[in-house]
């Protein structure tokens, strides 16, 4: 599956998924690595089920302005994750996105608006401001809860899987296209090396 400026991820849930989950669980740790073998940060990391549907969610997340910069820089969450837009700034931004998962707009403001945005529909979200045009940030909207974002060194932490058979796929902003492979988790924690492509530009930049 490739991802452009939108990409879909695949999943339905349904109320009744809880039942399938198994009992036993364990953390998952990813250590994502590039082509020279260096650690990679801000990947997304997600599992799937190979059986059965992971269960609903949803909770609350942030995204900081900070330094005229979106802090952090990706982020992933569940559908139907309400997610609030501080602005720890001195200036006043305005936060939008285009994409088609969710398009939206909070106009001129400081300190944080009164209602979040919820990210309601699986896919990939490009930030930008209107005002500060060097700013940007993506959120990776997924239909799992199984899901985290690497460090600097690379390394990240899956929490509470389930025992059980899993497609773990990884997205980066300078990935032509998410890796996918399959993991079996069992009982206890594990770890997983995985090597990505970074073959797209970095296009942050500072801003004044």
């Amino acid at each position: 599956m490739k991802y452009d400026k939108i990409a879909a991820c695949t999943g339905v849930v349904v109320l009744t998924s809880l039942l399938s989950v198994p009992a036993r669980a364990a953390d998952v740790t990813v250590t994502v690595s590039d082509g020279q073998g260096l650690a990679v940060a801000d990947a997304a990391v997600y599992l799937l089920p190979l059986q059965g549907r992971a269960p609903r969610g949803g909770q609350k997340g942030s995204i900081e302005q900070i330094d005229k910069t979106f802090v952090p820089y990706v982020s992933i969450v569940q559908a139907g994750t309400a997610v609030s837009f501080p602005n720890k700034d001195n200036v006043r931004h305005h936060v939008y996105s285009f994409s088609a998962p969710k398009v939206f707009d909070l106009k001129l403001y400081s300190g944080t608006p009164s209602q979040p945005v919820v990210f309601d529909k699986p896919g990939l979200v490009a930030l930008g401001c209107n005002i500060h045009d060097w700013m940007l940030a993506y959120v990776l909207v997924v239909e799992t809860p199984w899901f985290a974002v690497s460090k600097e060194r690379g390394s990240v932490v899956v929490e509470n899987v389930p025992a059980g058979d899993y497609n773990m796929t990884i997205w980066h902003p300078r990935m032509k296209e998410e890796m996918m492979q399959q993991v079996k988790v069992g009982a206890s924690a594990q770890t997983v090396r995985a090597r990505i492509i970074l073959s797209k530009p970095d296009l942050r930049r500072q801003g004044g």
